[in-house]
């Protein structure tokens, strides 16, 4: 598994192109697999989206919970690999909780997630997953426990 660019003191976080980094790992794992896409990248703020198809939905026809979940935790994953503090090389997620207030059969749906805290050790990420309609859907809230090299 290819690591992000490691963070230290002589690393300009800024010049680093996230759009290309985040762009390869949605390719390569499970978010390709989904269809995501990065849609936006800030400070402290990531969104990514999918266009519903029929493997998104579960078998009574609505949007899978699943398709959903997995949306909201990879925004905050690739958010807290975007944001993370100098010195550690990955993380991973130590917990995490959704409400769903709706579902959707069709469309683009889309998760901002927003850095709520960013400490050494953890981050806390929540995100907001909207329908095509641009209403909130769902409410995520992770935990991810920072990871350094032990070299």
């Amino acid at each position: 598994m290819s690591h992000p660019p490691s963070h230290t003191e002589q690393t300009d976080v800024a010049a680093i192109d996230w759009y290309a980094v985040l762009g390869k790992r949605v390719k390569t794992y499970l978010p390709g697999y989904m269809g995501f896409e990065v849609d936006d990248i800030q400070p402290g703020t990531m969104a990514l989206k999918v266009t519903l198809r029929p493997h998104h939905l579960a078998p009574n026809g609505y949007l899978h919970a699943g398709t959903v979940l997995t949306l909201a935790d990879t925004t905050c994953g690739f958010g807290c690999l975007a944001n993370l503090p100098a010195g550690a090389t990955n993380f991973t997620t130590l917990e995490l909780k959704s409400n769903f207030l709706r579902t959707a059969t069709e469309g683009t749906i889309r998760a901002v997630g927003t850095l709520v805290h960013g400490g050494r050790t953890t981050q806390v990420w929540d995100a907001t997953v909207f329908d095509p309609q641009q209403r909130p859907m769902a409410l995520f809230r992770c935990t991810q426990m920072i990871l350094y090299s032990k070299e």
